[in-house]
């Protein structure tokens, strides 16, 4: 049996919450592409130093779940403090609104893969692949601060250590140095 005899359209189905007496369309199914990103952009802002600051995973996971999964429009400016507008939407239930009108399985999915993205994520970040990958992005920097100390070598100011470190040794002969 060929594929093409029994496909069917992507799940478009949604659901409705009422919030503040205006009903709020909630999608019952994103596409894969965007879970991925959700799930991306929630882990990379919620880093703080190689680590995941567990609060700040919470506040983006959830406001990115309402951003992508509802039709409520924000404006730069609303989203300019991301942090102001989670209190905003958390304060009023609308975050816990979103997500009990979500279908089950699919909040279920996206908690699921957030949480094995980020043991993956870290478990990655403290292998010698990630130690080698930062080797090489902080090279060019290192070899920059090299190139300068080597551009800017003053051969006098050696000379006067090198005469200061054999007056210091009785003016004996240094092994080290010619």
């Amino acid at each position: 049996m060929k594929y093409s005899e029994i496909k069917q359209p992507i799940k478009s189905d949604k659901a409705y919450t009422l919030i503040n007496n205006k009903e709020i369309e909630v999608l019952q199914y994103l596409p894969i592409s965007d879970k991925i990103d959700l799930i991306q952009i929630a882990l990379q802002k919620a880093e703080e130093n190689g680590i995941y600051n567990e609060m700040k995973l919470d506040v983006y996971f959830n406001l990115y779940l309402v951003y992508m999964y509802t039709n409520l429009e924000f404006t730069d400016e609303e989203k300019e403090d991301e942090f102001a507008l989670y209190d905003e939407l958390q304060s009023n239930n609308v975050i816990i609104s979103v997500i009990g009108a979500m279908d089950k399985d699919e909040y279920d999915f996206l908690w699921d893969y957030l949480n094995i993205m980020k043991k993956s994520n870290l478990k990655y970040k403290k292998s010698a692949a990630a130690l080698i990958q930062s080797f090489i992005q902080d090279m060019p920097k290192n070899a920059a601060a090299a190139a300068n100390i080597v551009d800017n070598f003053d051969k006098e100011k050696y000379q006067n250590v090198l005469d200061f470190a054999k007056a210091a040794n009785g003016n004996r002969p240094i092994p080290s140095i010619k």
